[in-house]
């Protein structure tokens, strides 16, 4: 399953600029107005960006495996719980919140699911290991996930552009989260997708 090189450079690139959008929100917004459920996706946006990044990167990211499993375990409980409760504080959204669990479930599977080479289940830079042979464990999930997010970018991508043609005013942020969540949502599919015909 190991990812071509030269793919791997393209997928770093991708994922390295939705840092910036994700720190520029975090720093930008008011918070205070929003509500803290804003703040709690936008913060899930970077880490998911950020681990991407590292999973991707052909330096890869020395930092062990399970350290990042446990992170993504508390964020899907968190937001699934928030999904499930119908969170009602200013600023939440039960699909959001499902999705950014799910995100973090996402992330879990492909964690514990992908082969490791080498380098062994201790650290990261797996994903374009030339030691890493075959696909996903549990194909089944991949493609699911691959569906999901596939899915999922088009329908944000679909809504993004209903509100630019309609020329709604939005809360400040939107336009960046929505852009960022579509393109997570095309890397996402496409990592699953590599897994599941690797």
């Amino acid at each position: 399953m190991g990812v071509p090189v030269a793919v791997a450079w393209c997928a770093t690139a991708m994922f390295a600029a939705l840092v910036r959008p994700c720190l520029a929100r975090l720093v930008r917004l008011d918070y205070t107005a929003l509500g803290a459920a804003t703040r709690h996706a936008d913060v899930a946006g970077l880490l998911m960006a950020v681990a991407m990044l590292a999973m991707v990167s052909p330096f890869g990211f020395p930092v062990p495996v399970a350290g990042w499993q446990a992170l993504f375990v508390v964020t899907a409980s968190f937001f699934l719980v928030a999904a499930v409760r119908g969170r009602a504080e200013q600023g939440g959204c039960r699909h959001g919140d499902l999705h950014h669990g799910v995100s973090a479930l996402a992330m879990v599977y492909m964690l514990a699911a992908m082969p490791h080479g080498d380098t062994g289940h201790g650290v990261w830079p797996v994903m374009v290991d030339e030691g890493a042979t075959g696909g996903y464990a549990l194909p089944a999930v991949a493609l699911a996930g691959a569906l999901y997010f596939a899915v999922d970018a088009v329908l944000t991508a679909r809504r993004m552009m209903r509100s630019r043609r309609a020329g709604t005013p939005e809360p400040e942020g939107v336009a960046s989260r929505d852009g960022c969540r579509t393109v997570m949502s095309v890397g996402m599919a496409g990592m699953f997708a590599v897994g599941f015909v690797g």
